[in-house]
């Protein structure tokens, strides 16, 4: 019931705030499938709807007005939110339509966008899938816009440093990831030994490097 009304209240204000073409695109574009990507998947880990814009235009190398389905539009990034129905964005496309949407998803980042996708399949029947996702692509930028750094995110991005790394991790890698220094870094690394989601890999008298155990994927969601 929550989500319910701030939901009516979040379109009731950008409708009270726009004309034309924008309203009408609003009115058009907002519907199951955009309420349900908002209720399923960014409600349960944001609890709100700030700073999130339903129907957002932007322009392409053209000039060429178009809209994304959201807009997130924090002080730290602007991130533009999709969901595709398998209809409408794959099997009724004709070429130009397929190329354009490509160019465009390569043009936005080229400006400044980070481009997030879900399918409408997904969003439905797999929201827990597109929750890890959304949180694995906007962790490390809610990191680095804290002034004081919450423990569990810091722990889920030194995870997500070793998952992207391919290697062993070091208190370097991390020290030089998050800007802090090799004693701080260690100790985050050993409080993740305790937790038993790292290994330590002992060199000689000495741990020098940290090994993923089985299923830590799971804690950086």
């Amino acid at each position: 019931m929550e989500f319910e009304k701030v939901h009516k209240e979040f379109m009731e204000h950008h409708l009270s705030h726009r004309i034309g073409e924008r309203k009408g695109r609003l009115l058009r574009g907002h519907r199951h499938a955009e309420k349900l990507l908002l209720q399923h998947v960014w409600w349960p880990l944001f609890g709100s709807l700030e700073h999130l814009h339903p129907e957002y235009e932007v322009y392409d190398w053209n000039r060429k007005s178009q809209f994304l389905d959201f807009a997130f539009l924090p002080p730290y990034g602007r991130f533009g939110i999709e969901c595709d129905g398998f209809q409408s964005h794959v099997k009724d496309m004709d070429r130009e339509k397929f190329s354009y949407a490509l160019n465009r998803d390569t043009f936005l980042p080229g400006i400044g966008w980070k481009m997030i996708h879900f399918s409408y399949d997904d969003v439905q029947n797999r929201p827990e899938v597109c929750r890890m996702l959304l949180q694995l692509v906007m962790s490390p930028y809610l990191i680095r816009n804290q002034s004081i750094r919450p423990a569990v995110l810091v722990e889920k991005e030194v995870l997500r440093l070793a998952w992207s790394l391919g290697r062993w991790i070091r208190p370097k890698d991390v020290s030089d990831h998050l800007e802090v220094d090799f004693r701080t870094a260690r100790k985050w690394l050993r409080t993740l030994v305790e937790k038993g989601w790292l290994e330590p890999i002992a060199k000689g008298d000495d741990v020098r490097y940290y090994k993923l155990k089985e299923g830590t994927l799971e804690h950086i969601m």
